[in-house]
């Protein structure tokens, strides 16, 4: 059975940074593309960052450019996504989601955590 776990949500401040990480288990993690999507209270869910199979390269959204970082440790079965500079309009569900190829939209992507909450206070 898959699981993608999310952690590391919370409450902070504008400015402030988090660190989200997303342990998966029941699937061959290394032979996974994986993405951080998040949803907003009455928005769709949309593409923030994913990340290739290897680590190599990466996607990010013009809202995540510059201030969020994806990354993965295939050893530990982990993707991260680091968020500096949190803004009150990053406030969202987080999800990660595993693709067999890379995507942006949430149809590209089989298996989805069940989400974490960042909030961003002004």
């Amino acid at each position: 059975q898959v699981q993608l776990v999310e952690s590391g949500g919370g409450l902070v401040q504008a400015g402030d940074s988090l660190r989200l990480s997303c342990a998966a288990s029941g699937m061959p993690f290394r032979n996974y593309v994986m993405g951080w999507f998040r949803q907003a209270p009455g928005k769709e869910r949309e593409f923030i960052a994913g990340i290739s199979r290897s680590g190599v390269s990466t996607d990010y959204a013009d809202s995540a450019k510059g201030r969020f970082t994806i990354s993965r440790d295939n050893a530990a079965n982990t993707v991260y996504l680091q968020m500096n500079s949190l803004k009150p309009a990053d406030t969202a569900a987080y999800y990660c989601a595993a693709a067999p190829f890379f995507g942006v939209g949430v149809g590209d992507y089989d298996y989805w955590g069940q989400g974490t909450q960042v909030t961003v206070s002004s």
